[in-house]
């Protein structure tokens, strides 16, 4: 009855590469109508805003997963827990609401910005993409996400016109974020008994909330170090035009990173139902096939984005964003730190209950994070951002591979990543000399790279014999 990983790996990947996508599609449009310090000022107020989304969150995204994934076989007490989950959204969104209104009317800079985002925060009160990531039906979401993407695309060409266009821009995202939540209702008749919509038990909610506090606090945690770097660069840094180059280069880099994470919020649901039927070899092998694909994807991801960088933005971004080409080669390296996080975070340590472990190592960065830029961004505005992020992610994954020792020998995940490390850095060379002796323009050279590479890549891991390259061209073939 459930769709392959494989699958739902496809669905889910496309859903995090259409949610990234089109604001990247966008985006070369807005940074020239905008600017770079408008589109600074939209990631300063978003960061903000974000803050006051995960009190009105609270963790329920990663919880309500995992909960529903442990009860995708059992129609009536996944619609229980659905709709307990849903009364402490109500609850946690009316705080939020509250206090957001608040620091609204006390400050007094962007203060227009500040009420159009009101209605992202209503909007995240009717996000239940959890419920359906949990019984592992991605497609509906990613229908759901394309068809608005496409009209928020559409609606942004026609009315954002010019740098004074900023509100229009905030309200056309924030409205059609709403839409694109409400609709996901349309399709719950079919998976839950609303005869528990109005029977909650109270005491079973209040378990919730306990539980659901543990994953607040790594949520806050991982918020500070994501969203906190734009807004520490937007109050140390007089000029909001820095506050654009990270965001425009971390968009890029985090698309990219989006192949990887992608597979750990498929396969949560996955070991989270193993976990629930106590099929430990499963959960064991679906962990290292994991690891597997972030060294195989990550390591020549992260590569091919610096190599890329130089050609990229002038393309995507236009003149006046230079210096997101270093920020963009800097951050690369996430690409495979957060990558390698995911497998021991979100498909390991929350899956199978280890909440306190997983808070440990994501509070610890965000600590680190949060130091390191209070000199860092002083010294080297963005730059300085950047190195907070790389050193936190480190820190990050140490904590969460010490903790997950003893679940699954790390040696014998480790002992295949040498190969992939060794094939990326002959295709990172070869693309880098072909870099010196061929020069075009920056379009054909963003065409060619990553071919060259690309190709490379695939024909050296078929030399070294990779199984799971094999196993997937037999697969293919055997289709054939």
């Amino acid at each position: 009855m459930k769709k392959s990983v494989t699958a739902n790996y496809i669905y889910n990947l496309l859903f995090q590469i259409i949610t990234i996508v089109f604001p990247i599609l966008v985006t070369p449009y807005l940074s020239r109508i905008l600017g770079v310090e408008k589109i600074g000022v939209f990631s300063y107020t978003f960061s903000i805003v974000t803050y006051f989304a995960l009190i009105s969150s609270l963790g329920i995204n990663l919880y309500g997963q995992r909960e529903i994934g442990y009860l995708q076989d059992n129609k009536e007490q996944r619609s229980k827990v659905f709709f307990e989950l849903i009364c402490v959204k109500i609850i946690t969104t009316f705080i939020s609401l509250i206090a957001y209104l608040i620091f609204v009317f006390i400050v007094h800079e962007y203060q227009q910005l500040y009420l159009l985002w009101i209605i992202e925060l209503v909007a995240s009160l009717f996000d239940i993409s959890w419920y359906y990531q949990g019984i592992e039906q991605f497609k509906k979401i990613v229908f759901r996400n394309l068809v608005i993407k496409i009209l928020s695309f559409v609606i942004i060409f026609i009315f954002v016109k010019t740098k004074n266009d900023l509100n229009v821009y905030i309200l056309i995202y924030s409205i059609t974020t709403f839409i694109g939540n409400i609709s996901l209702w349309f399709y719950l008749p079919k998976n839950i008994s609303f005869k528990y919509a109005l029977t909650n038990n109270f005491s079973k909610i209040k378990v919730h909330l306990k539980s659901l506090l543990t994953l607040f606090i790594p949520q806050i945690a991982t918020t500070i170090y994501t969203m906190l770097d734009k807004l520490m660069i937007g109050i140390i840094v007089k000029d909001k035009s820095e506050v654009g180059y990270y965001e425009q280069s971390q968009k890029i880099i985090y698309l990219l990173l989006t192949i990887l994470t992608s597979l750990g919020t498929v396969l949560m649901s996955r070991i989270s139902f193993y976990y629930s039927q106590n099929e430990i070899d499963k959960i064991k092998s679906s962990i290292i096939k994991s690891y597997n694909f972030v060294f195989m994807i990550g390591v020549p991801l992260m590569c091919g984005s610096i190599l890329i960088a130089q050609y990229l933005i002038p393309i995507y971004l236009g003149s006046g964003y230079e210096k997101s080409i270093l920020l963009m080669q800097m951050l690369s390296p996430i690409i495979l730190i957060v990558g390698l996080s995911n497998v021991s975070g979100i498909q390991i340590l929350i899956p199978l209950k280890k909440q306190k472990q997983y808070n440990i190592s994501i509070i610890l960065g965000a600590c680190v994070n949060f130091i390191l830029n209070i000199f860092l961004i002083k010294l080297f505005a963005s730059i300085g951002a950047v190195i907070s992020t790389i050193v936190a992610e480190i820190i990050i994954l140490l904590v969460q591979h010490f903790f997950v020792k003893d679940i699954i020998e790390l040696k014998s995940i480790f002992k295949n990543a040498y190969r992939y490390v060794i094939i990326s850095v002959l295709m990172f060379l070869t693309c880098f000399f072909v870099e010196k002796f061929i020069k075009f323009s920056n379009v054909i050279m963003l065409i060619i790279v990553p071919l060259i590479g690309a190709s490379l890549y695939f024909i050296l891991l078929l030399i070294f014999k990779d199984k799971y390259v094999i196993a997937f061209l037999k697969k293919l073939f055997h289709r054939n």
